[in-house]
Formats: structure tokens, C-alpha cells, sequence
């Protein structure tokens, strides 16, 4: 039986958990999450507690409530920012049947000025450019994305210039790697587009098409940008973002 820590509050515990359940594929896309009443008896929690908890979930898209049927996972086509956590949650980089394809892997002599820019090296300094299509279980394209890091890491890393996936994601490679130990630290922009020819390619949507495009920012505990990241998805994604905040006393 589940049982509550004195860490965080419990509402959040047990959001937290149903959360890693769906973001490892244990509770699927339009399955029935546990009742309000059945958190209560599971978690020993108040019952207004655990409503709050299904209003969480929903307020941060990742159930819905279907009347006469109940609660159920949402579909959710996840950021670079979910894969991340779902890393930190459960090991894996994507649910369950999820998939990703890397396009491209290379080393580029000249990347575009806001690259260089958004990594802090040189505007002649070589990148490392790292492509990838997401799908859904279907076979569905999901997402586009590009990563783009330094290109010293190139002799450090070799595996960042293969068209594989690295299984233990990125960041714990280069870690491995170097040393070097990615922090909470990241910034992330999101704002609405139109597919270009090659994004349009990739989802398998008329050119043009709207988009949400990701700019992500990833520093390491150095205070030097990691990993530089791009992505553009298409219809019905939705993106949850969760941060650690520290109380502030004035």
C-alpha cells in the first residue's frame, strides 16, 4: 500500500506518483486513474485532499474527466522538458511504445549566430547538431527536434555523432563522459508557428501547418550551457512543466 512521506505535502506526493505512472506507461492514454474516494483509502488522505489531487491532474493536463465514465489519462506529446524529468522519474526517456529516430548527426563547421550564441562559444567555433523525429505508439510522428552542443565535446563524446539513440539520454552520457553534471537550472520558450517545408516532412503535415516551437536552454552545475534545443510539434501537443521552488522570507 502507498504510503505518504512528511517531505512534501501529500496532495503533491500523490500527484507526483500518478504522474510517474503515466509518464512510464503504467497508467495509458484514456485508462481510468483511481477515483477521488480510492485515493482516500489507499493514501489514508482527507477526501478533500485527494479531490484536490484529480484537480491538479487536470489542471495540469494530464487526465480528464469524461462524464458518466470518469477520470482518464489524457494523450500527451511530450517537450524535451517532460523527457527530462521523465528521466529523473523513471529511467526511461519516453512512455511506453513511444520511439524517436535520430535524422541527422554531425558535426557543422558554421552554425547559424544564435546558436553559437545560445551555447556562449565562438560564433567560428564547430557544433554538434543532433536531429530526431518522436512517434507515438502508432507510428505517428509526434515531434522535431534538433540539440545542439559545443563541438569540443566531439573527441569527449563520439557517441553524440552517431545516428543511435544513446539510451541513457544525453545529459547522463556527456556526464559520464566529462564530468561534467547538468543542473536544475534551464530556461524554456514556447510559442506558436507554421511549419516549414522540412518540419512538415518529419509530422507528416501540409507545410505551413501550426506548430509549437520549444527554445530550450540546459546549463551544467559549472554554470556553462550544456545543451541548446529546438522542437517544433504538432497538433494536440500539450507540454506540463514542473519546477522545485524555495520558500523566500522577506
Amino acid at each position: 500500500m502507498p504510503e505518504i512521506a512528511r517531505s512534501d505535502p501529500p496532495y503533491m506526493q500523490v500527484v507526483n506518483h500518478i504522474k510517474e505512472e503515466i509518464t512510464a506507461g503504467r497508467l495509458k492514454e484514456g485508462e481510468l486513474i483511481p477515483s477521488a474516494r480510492q485515493i482516500h483509502r489507499d493514501w489514508n488522505i482527507a477526501l478533500a485532499t485527494a479531490t484536490n489531487v484529480i484537480a491538479t491532474l487536470r489542471g495540469d493536463g494530464y487526465v480528464e474527466t469524461i462524464k458518466g465514465i470518469g477520470t482518464v489519462v489524457r494523450r500527451i506529446n511530450r517537450s524535451a522538458r517532460d523527457r527530462t524529468m521523465s528521466v529523473l522519474l523513471t529511467g526511461r526517456i519516453y512512455p511506453e511504445g513511444h520511439y524517436a529516430k535520430i535524422v541527422a548527426a554531425e558535426l557543422i563547421g558554421t552554425a547559424p549566430e544564435w546558436v553559437t550564441d545560445s551555447l556562449g562559444i565562438g560564433t567560428d567555433a564547430p557544433v554538434i547538431r543532433r536531429q530526431r523525429t518522436t512517434y507515438d505508439a502508432s507510428g505517428k510522428p509526434l515531434s522535431v527536434s534538433v540539440s545542439w552542443f559545443d563541438g569540443a565535446l566531439a573527441d569527449q563524446a563520439p557517441l553524440l555523432l552517431q545516428r543511435d539513440r544513446i539510451l541513457e539520454g544525453t545529459a547522463r552520457y556527456i556526464e559520464n563522459c566529462t564530468g561534467r553534471t547538468r543542473s536544475h537550472r534551464e530556461r524554456i520558450r514556447m510559442r506558436a508557428g507554421a511549419a516549414t517545408e522540412e518540419e512538415a516532412h518529419e509530422l507528416q503535415v501540409p507545410e505551413g501547418s501550426p506548430v509549437l516551437r520549444g527554445r530550450n536552454w540546459y546549463w551544467d552545475t559549472g554554470g556553462d550551457v550544456i545543451e541548446y534545443g529546438e522542437s517544433a510539434a504538432g497538433e494536440g501537443l500539450e507540454s506540463n512543466f514542473e519546477y522545485d521552488t524555495e520558500e523566500v522570507t522577506t
